[in-house]
């Protein structure tokens, strides 16, 4: 196995690893023991394959957008994860995750959100497999992504307001571990990014490489070449990300870069730029770099972007920012939201501020004409409309 995938105890490097209450341990082994021989059963991978095609709507196109390409001097393609079924890479995952808990016998669906991506695409897979569906959503997250919200509900999901805390995406994630420890039997818990303890991080990971594998295949239709000279994905745990690197991650060729959000400013207080700011501890199950205070508090994070509002990465991210296979960057809300409005004017695709993130670290970047540069654009930017138009007043 490669020195960037996961080992056999659940680590990359010194990160991973499942550091999880007694109580938590059965369904955690559970899943450790099974998901890979799941996973690799033809029934899995045919049902798996059939509705990524016909109900996601895979593959995903690469889009080579000229007239941003033009402005920044080099081939820039969006891999379009915004066109997917729900808008957002998120649904990779929860159709796989969702196959794997049905034949582990689980009745009961729970997740958490904070963009209400994951919850939407949790909530879908729900509806088409008429299993029960409690998502956990920060109260702070649910008042800025209300049409998310609706959505979830209308799909029959039982959204659950988390009070405690900053009411963000790390407090729905506390609210939905304890709800797992209280319905140990016939409750799978979807993990949304490529956190928490292992098996999720790798879990999630390999759901999400259909993006790389795909990015590669055409990749390679367009140029005759199937690496990129440049990789860019946004971060927060950083599923996206994961699944747009995994399939690069041999090629030390292909330059790997994860933007993350800086906020009002790295040094302002109000930022979610973990390797920035973090320092390695355990968050959420698994040994990872975190935004903690001196006596490993965890810090809130802020972000424009609710799906970055994280205060950690994921243990896969850590172990690639600390052994330097890739570069972790930041990206204010300024900064986000001005080539949000960039690309929706070059190109007319109204991104998400996640994704905007990632598009923004172009100008901060040096070209010299012919490097092709590939962009996950990890969702669409309807659920972002308020955001965009409180912002630039429109």
């Amino acid at each position: 196995m490669s020195k960037y995938h996961v080992n056999k105890k659940g680590y990359y490097g010194p990160f991973g690893g499942a550091y999880i209450p007694e109580m938590l341990y059965p369904n955690v082994e559970e899943l450790q023991q099974k998901y890979m021989d799941i996973m690799q059963e033809e029934s899995f991978l045919q049902e798996f394959q059939e509705l990524l095609k016909d109900y996601v709507g895979r593959p995903s196109p690469l889009y080579l957008a000229k007239r941003l390409s033009a402005r920044y001097g080099a081939n820039i393609f969006l891999k379009r994860e915004d066109l997917n079924h729900t808008g957002a890479h998120k649904i990779n995952n929860t159709i796989g995750q969702i196959l794997l808990a049905e034949r582990l016998g689980k009745k009961r669906i729970i997740a958490e959100t904070g963009a209400g991506q994951h919850g939407v695409a949790t909530a879908t897979v729900c509806a088409l497999k008429g299993l029960e569906c409690v998502v956990y959503m920060g109260e702070i997250d649910i008042q800025r992504q209300a049409p998310n919200v609706a959505r979830m509900k209308m799909m029959g999901a039982t959204v659950v307001a988390a009070q405690s805390g900053s009411k963000t995406l790390k407090d729905a994630t506390n609210e939905a571990l304890r709800d797992w420890i209280n319905n140990p039997i016939d409750t799978h818990y979807i993990i949304g990014s490529v956190v928490g303890p292992h098996p999720y991080p790798d879990l999630v990971a390999r759901f999400q490489s259909i993006i790389s594998e795909e990015t590669k295949k055409q990749l390679t239709e367009k140029t005759g070449n199937s690496s990129p000279d440049y990789v860019l994905a946004c971060v927060g745990g950083g599923s996206n990300a994961a699944g747009m690197f995994y399939h690069f991650l041999e090629d030390e060729e292909v330059q790997l870069i994860a933007v993350e959000a800086a906020g009002h400013g790295v040094k302002s207080g109000e930022s979610a730029a973990t390797t920035a700011l973090g320092k390695e501890g355990v968050l959420h199950g698994s040994r990872s770099i975190l935004m903690q205070t001196e006596d490993g508090q965890v810090v809130e994070p802020y972000s424009i972007s609710a799906g970055l509002d994280y205060p950690g990465i994921g243990p896969q991210h850590a172990w690639l920012y600390k052994s330097g296979r890739g570069k972790y960057v930041s990206i204010t809300d300024d900064e986000a939201m001005q080539a949000g409005l960039l690309l929706t004017k070059l190109e007319g695709i109204i991104p998400a501020i996640e994704s905007s993130h990632a598009l923004a670290y172009l100008e901060k970047m040096t070209f010299h004409g012919n490097e092709n540069v590939v962009i996950c654009l990890s969702g669409r930017g309807d659920k972002d409309l308020d955001n965009y138009m409180k912002y630039f007043g429109f």
